[in-house]
């Protein structure tokens, strides 16, 4: 069999096939989570050459060229974009079984129309090629949104941040929605006062106020979370080591306050206080409005001090935390049911040893109110691969409803990862498919498409109200 057959790439029964092919292949993309710049959609975006487009800010890339040997001037330093291309071009034979390969070679297929392997040997060829496609008119943040068929796109957006970028898009006439998403993690970063009150005083500026007390904070982002809301949000997001667990009143908020106010320091249950107390308003504002809440819990962050300091955080230098996750999500969502605050939920976890515990957690917070309302999210970050994603599906289909899932999503910061929904949708026709071929479930074909109809884009259509 060829290498990624377009035919039977992952699929390895007929039904398979079918319904890949038959069903999913077409569907529109909602990519309700990413980290695409707003300000390259609103400008319609080019880019000079392929590794500019490829290599830039991907620290997947980057974790394996480091891994490979490659110096740091040909990964995030000096070298020239040819180079940096070659030491790339080098390493991916050495990539065989981590998913790069096969994400490099669809990125290469389905975006530039080249089906040879990336090598040494090849790199001049594909370079040249890659960057004469470039050159075309079409190749541009807006082209590869339509040739994908993009309905809409989630960014990652601080409070902080204006909204004048999303404003444009909106005016624009731009098929696919574009949308922000609110994602307040520097508001808890009390134990880090001189960047803390350096994000207060953007928050300050964008919202015209002076913020000197906790109410203040409060307001502040009560305003930021309207103006969200008018440009069109519906999704909130928090990543963090694990949900904030002890209780905090008003009273000692104001203290954890205005002790990061001042520069003092803020030990580690001062701040876990102060994150649960933003945590209950946080999702008090979005069942309110009706929006969804995505927690993405369980990394350990930047674990590598020298390199950290030296280039910064999302450069590579995370990896799976092993936390205790269980007891304090449950404090969480508690709190917000019995507030009767519990908005819709999708958690993601990073360990694939608490995907049972994540699974299994959705429906002890259920309430009948909207289908799937808490949701156990698609396989993230270092789980987004077929062996993770083939394990997130058992979990969620052995303890709920896949029926109700709202699908894959990118979570990426280059427009080249859309083919990883092609690479989702083929696992989850696989998975279907053979089942359905080795009687273990119904031979149904109409069922089994509306199966992998809904999951591949219908469920999240209804879910986020797009």
């Amino acid at each position: 069999m060829a290498y990624l057959d377009d035919e039977s790439f992952l699929l390895h029964s007929p039904t398979s096939r079918r319904l890949y092919h038959e069903v999913a292949k077409d569907a529109p993309i909602f990519d309700y989570h990413c980290h695409l710049s707003p300000k390259e959609i609103a400008t319609n975006h080019r880019w000079e050459n392929l590794a500019d487009l490829w290599l830039g800010g991907d620290h997947y890339k980057w974790r394996l060229l480091r891994a490979n040997g490659v110096d740091e001037e040909l990964i995030t330093g000096a070298a020239s974009p040819r180079e940096k291309f070659q030491a790339w071009a080098e390493t991916v034979p050495y990539t065989l079984r981590n998913p790069i390969h096969h994400w490099t070679h669809l990125e290469l297929r389905r975006y530039f129309g080249i089906d040879t392997l990336l090598g040494p040997d090849t790199a001049d060829r594909i370079w040249e090629t890659a960057n004469a496609r470039l050159a075309e008119e079409d190749f541009c943040v807006h082209g590869i949104l339509k040739k994908f068929r993009v309905e809409m796109v989630g960014t990652t957006d601080d409070p902080a941040d204006p909204l004048t970028h999303h404003q444009a898009i909106a005016a624009s006439d731009l098929g696919t929605r574009v949308l922000p998403t609110f994602r307040p993690d520097k508001a808890f970063a009390v134990d880090q006062p001189k960047a803390f009150n350096a994000w207060i005083e953007k928050l300050e500026e964008i919202t015209d106020t002076s913020i000197n007390h906790v109410s203040d904070l409060l307001h502040a982002l009560q305003k930021r979370h309207d103006d969200f809301h008018a440009a069109g949000c519906r999704l909130s997001d928090h990543g963090l080591d694990r949900c904030p667990a002890l209780a905090c009143d008003d009273a000692d908020a104001s203290i954890i306050f205005d002790k990061a106010r001042r520069g003092l320091p803020v030990d580690a249950e001062e701040k876990e206080k102060f994150c649960f107390f933003l945590m209950i308003f946080f999702g008090q504002q979005d069942a309110a409005k009706g929006w969804t809440k995505q927690l993405h819990l369980g990394p350990f962050r930047n674990v590598n001090p020298r390199m950290s300091a030296l280039l910064g955080p999302d450069s590579g230098f995370d990896t799976i935390g092993d936390e205790r996750q269980g007891a304090a999500l449950v404090t969480y969502l508690g709190a917000l049911a019995e507030r009767g605050a519990l908005p819709q939920v999708i958690l993601y976890n990073i360990n694939p040893r608490d995907n049972y515990l994540f699974a299994a957690m959705t429906g002890a917070f259920q309430d009948g109110s909207v289908p799937g309302k808490i949701q156990f999210g698609s396989g993230w970050w270092f789980l987004d691969q077929k062996h993770g994603m083939e394990l997130q599906l058992d979990a969620l289909s052995s303890t709920g409803l896949l029926s109700r899932f709202v699908g894959m999503l990118t979570d990426s910061r280059s427009f080249l990862s859309f083919p990883r929904h092609e690479y989702f949708r083929r696992i989850l026709c696989n998975l279907i498919g053979s089942e359905a071929d080795r009687g273990e479930l119904p031979d149904d074909f109409d069922a089994l498409s509306k199966l992998v109809a809904d999951v591949c884009s219908g469920n999240a259509s209804r879910y986020f109200g797009f």
